[in-house]
């Protein structure tokens, strides 16, 4: 077999059963692999309504059959679940070293079922698979507990994932990390994998990945690694290198949401960190496998309270832990930053949620009895670095309080603090873009399956990418039609173009999901593709060479709205309709009108009207119903999800 290794490792936590079974010639041809079949288990293996926590829920891991070849960032692992922060269907994805050491190993997914009675780490050694006691590991950090493992094992070449103290606290946000600073962080995947009693998955492969035809894979690459050199120059300081200028103009989400701007912003960017010593290593120091560009970043902070090293911050990191905090100093938000990588917490739900504390510290609806004597105010950096192990290890009120996340905190404080809560319907912590200035997000972070973030439609609908994801790739002819001119206008940064019609962004909106629903499934990095130099077309090509099987951009794609839509299902089955698919209450109802903010964007929202007219808009598209969000029959069994529509109409669940 070409590309995949034709094997699905199951691990009975409770029964302490190993066995393997062929990933089936259905499975790859309908879903790839990685996110794709990842979903398919996950429908197959629960029943509906089982408790996150439960035994009855599985954790699955998956790569795809790009994963362990020459093709560049193929470094994703897709970890996915019922999420115990949504009680919704979630993925999470994670870069790092492990997806291909496990591909090198054999295997191209492992399914964990039940519950072990001790703690116990996997051991995969090729074909020797075992479970190891974890008792001695349980209550160590990320980083602990990958030094140990490799120790004790006597290899330091081996990969490990692993929980810290929060997944083993079952907080709702709890991430899964490998290879210590790459963390698969949403929707509390690591609060699963501790319900388990599993500490670490540890593994060696010494195999590799056969390719169907060498030559014209090489071919490809070649190609795809040309264009990857312009995309890898805008990673020179990391992900956080344009905060500074959407500071300025008063687009970076602060204080919860409730500003555009921090003074002293620019001190979180990495040409900062890099001007001022902080900044030791970067790109293939610490990259992933197979990956060019290499976003990370390694800082040493040398002296005073928060001495020590972190990878980061990110974007995302910059934005939950310090502008939302109000937090603007870098060494702070570093040590912040570490805490959270080393402890396992998903850093934007953190930070976000901690943001909600501050606010509602400030309002009166927290008080210094319910924060064990913590001034959570915004900008207080010492309360910020102290509050982080106490919500990763459930301690005190506040931290028992903030480890179930903004929704469920708020629902117990009560008050008004849900209206400034910033997750959605479905429960999940917003990520970094205030929506209220960007008309396309609105649309693609309240249709998430997942919740209001960024990685299941990353849009940047600028007027030349549009136009260059229309040139580049023919499966996307049917967005040329509307677009308007290179010359029309934007708001802000990100901001949608003004007229652009709403048909059109639904549109966008769809291509953008289907993308990268195959690029999880192949384990492609998205920043191989947001900047539209790895499109359809290209990944088809490798797909191809790789597996032998003759694919177009355009049947691609389509198994990418299959993949997409059977996540929309699993939330049907557990209870989802249209209501889950609104925004945070602020977003939708609080007017962008801070000072500063430019003229385009001043007094926006997102409105319930105009959010709920583009979701009409995109539900047409997709062949949805538009009082419920469900798909029709007829769409579902266009995508070959027949079985999908009958479990679904047994439930009532068919409009």
């Amino acid at each position: 077999m070409y590309g995949w290794n034709d094997c699905i490792l199951y691990v009975d936590l409770t029964k302490r059963r190993i066995w393997k079974e062929p990933l089936s010639k259905s499975l790859r041809e309908a879903f790839i692999g990685g996110r794709g079949v990842n979903v398919r288990l996950l429908w197959d293996l629960t029943k509906p309504g089982v408790e996150p926590l439960s035994p009855e829920n599985v954790l699955i891991l998956g790569t795809g059959p790009l994963t362990g070849t020459i093709v560049p960032m193929t470094s994703r692992t897709t970890i996915t679940t019922k999420s115990p922060a949504t009680n919704l269907y979630v993925k999470s994805s994670m870069g790092g070293q492990f997806a291909g050491e496990l591909k090198f190993a054999g295997y191209d997914h492992i399914v964990f079922l039940g519950i072990s009675e001790k703690p116990a780490f996997l051991w995969i050694n090729d074909d020797t698979v075992e479970l190891r006691n974890a008792e001695d590991l349980w209550g160590f950090d990320v980083r602990e507990t990958d030094s140990a493992i490799k120790r004790d094992l006597g290899d330091r070449d081996i990969r490990v994932t692993s929980i810290g103290q929060a997944g083993e606290s079952l907080v709702k946000y709890a991430a899964i990390m490998n290879s210590v600073y790459n963390a698969a962080a949403r929707g509390g995947v690591g609060a699963v994998m501790g319900s388990k009693n599993l500490k670490a998955i540890a593994v060696r492969g010494t195999g590799k990945i056969t390719v169907r035809d060498p030559e014209r894979l090489g071919e490809a690459v070649s190609k795809a690694s040309e264009d990857l050199k312009e995309r890898a120059a805008h990673f020179e300081y990391g992900t956080s290198r344009g905060i500074v200028n959407l500071n300025d103009i008063y687009s970076m989400p602060s204080y919860n949401f409730q500003s555009g701007y921090l003074k002293d912003g620019h001190l979180l960017a990495g040409p900062y960190l890099a001007e001022m010593g902080y900044l030791k290593a970067k790109r293939a120091q610490v990259g992933c496998f197979g990956c060019p560009i290499g976003c990370h970043l390694y800082n040493v902070v040398e002296k005073g309270p928060y001495k020590g090293y972190a990878v980061g911050p990110e974007y995302e990191t910059s934005f939950s832990l310090g502008f939302s905090t109000g937090v603007a100093d870098p060494e702070a938000v570093l040590k912040a930053n570490e805490l959270c990588n080393i402890m396992g917490l998903d850093a934007i739900s953190t930070g976000v949620t901690i943001s909600w504390a501050m606010e509602s510290y400030e309002k009166g609806v927290l008080t210094k009895d319910d924060t064990d004597g913590l001034e959570l105010r915004f900008g207080n950096a010492e309360a910020l670095v102290k509050i982080i192990p106490m919500i990763a290890r459930r301690e005190g009120k506040i931290g028992a309080l903030l480890a179930e996340g903004t929704k469920r905190a708020a629902e117990t404080i009560g008050g008004d603090s849900w209206k400034w809560a910033m997750s959605n319907s479905k429960g999940l912590e917003i990520s970094g873009v205030d929506l209220r200035t960007f008309k396309t997000r609105m649309l693609t972070y309240s249709v998430n399956p997942r919740g209001p973030d960024h990685l299941f439609h990353e849009v940047f609908p600028t007027p030349e990418r549009v136009y260059e994801i229309t040139g580049k790739d023919p499966s996307q002819l049917e967005l040329a039609e509307g677009i308007p001119p290179p010359e029309a206008q934007f708001e802000g940064a990100f901001g949608s173009v003004i007229g652009l019609p709403t048909k059109v962004e639904a549109q966008i909106a769809r291509w953008y999901e289907d993308r990268f629903a195959v690029t999880d499934a192949l384990g492609i990095c998205k920043f191989s593709g947001n900047a539209i130099h790895l499109n359809a077309g290209m990944m088809s090509e490798m797909f191809s060479a790789v597996t032998g099987v003759e694919t177009s951009p355009e049947q691609l794609l389509f198994v990418g709205r299959r993949i997409y839509t059977l996540e929309r299902c699993f939330n049907i089955r557990e209870g989802f309709d249209r209501t889950l698919d609104d925004l945070p209450w602020r977003i939708m109802h609080e007017p962008a009108d801070w000072p500063g903010i430019s003229p385009n964007s001043k007094g926006k929202v997102a409105s319930p009207e105009i959010v709920h007219e583009m979701q009409d808009e995109y539900y047409k598209i997709h062949g949805w119903d538009l009082k419920t969000g469900w798909p029709h029959r007829d769409t579902l069994e266009k995508l070959g999800l027949e079985n999908i529509a009958k479990e679904l109409e047994t439930m009532g669940k068919m409009p």
